[in-house]
C-alpha cells in the first residue's frame, strides 16, 4: 500500500469518505436498538446488524476500509458491553476487523455481494462465538444454539440488505 503524496494518507479521499460515512452509520447503529436487537429468550444475547456497514464498506472500497469500519464496530461493542463476553477486547474487536478481510476475498472470488454478505456475517458469528467458547464463557451447546439462531437470522438479513444496497450503489455509480 503506497502513501498518497497529495493527502499524506494511505487512503484515497473516496476511501476516507466511505470509511467516515459507514463508520458513522456503525456508531449510530450502536446507539440505537437497530444495531443490537435483544433475543428475549436468551439473557444478554443480541442479534446484530452492525456488521452490515462493514460488509458494504468492504465491497465498495476494499479490505482496509472494511476493516476500519469493523474496528469502529468492535470498539463500539467493547465500549457498550453489558456482559463479560464483550468486555474482553479480543472478543469484541478482533472478529469485527476480520469481517473486512474475509468479505473482501469472498467478493473478489465470487463477485457476489450476497455470498460476500453471508461470509462476512459468518466471520462475525463464528469468530465471536469461537472466542466466547475458547475463553470458557459459555458451554458448547449454548454456543451452538446461539450460532443457529443468530447466525442464520443475521446471514439472511445481511444478504438481503447488502444485496439491495450494493445493487443500488452500483446503479448510482454508473
Amino acid at each position: 500500500m503506497e502513501k498518497n503524496l497529495a493527502t499524506g494518507s494511505f487512503l484515497t479521499l473516496r476511501q476516507m469518505t466511505v470509511a467516515g460515512l459507514l463508520g458513522a452509520v456503525a456508531i449510530a447503529l450502536s446507539m440505537t436498538p437497530l444495531g443490537y436487537i435483544p433475543i428475549p429468550w436468551l439473557a444478554n444475547v443480541n442479534a446484530t446488524t452492525m456488521h452490515i456497514p462493514v460488509i458494504i464498506a468492504t465491497i465498495v472500497s476494499g479490505p482496509v476500509v472494511g476493516s476500519i469500519v469493523g474496528l469502529i464496530f468492535g470498539v463500539s461493542s467493547f465500549l457498550r458491553a453489558n456482559n463479560p463476553f464483550f468486555m474482553n477486547p479480543i472478543i469484541a474487536i478482533l472478529p469485527r476487523v476480520l469481517i473486512g478481510i474475509t468479505t473482501y476475498y469472498a467478493y473478489k472470488w465470487t463477485k457476489s455481494s450476497v455470498i460476500s454478505a453471508v461470509v462476512g456475517t459468518l466471520t462475525n458469528t463464528i469468530g465471536v462465538l469461537s472466542l466466547i467458547l475458547a475463553f470458557g464463557y459459555l458451554p458448547l451447546n449454548v454456543v451452538l444454539g446461539i450460532a443457529g439462531v443468530n447466525g442464520t437470522t443475521e446471514a439472511i438479513v445481511s444478504a438481503l440488505i447488502v444485496g439491495a444496497v450494493v445493487k443500488a450503489l452500483k446503479k448510482v455509480a454508473h
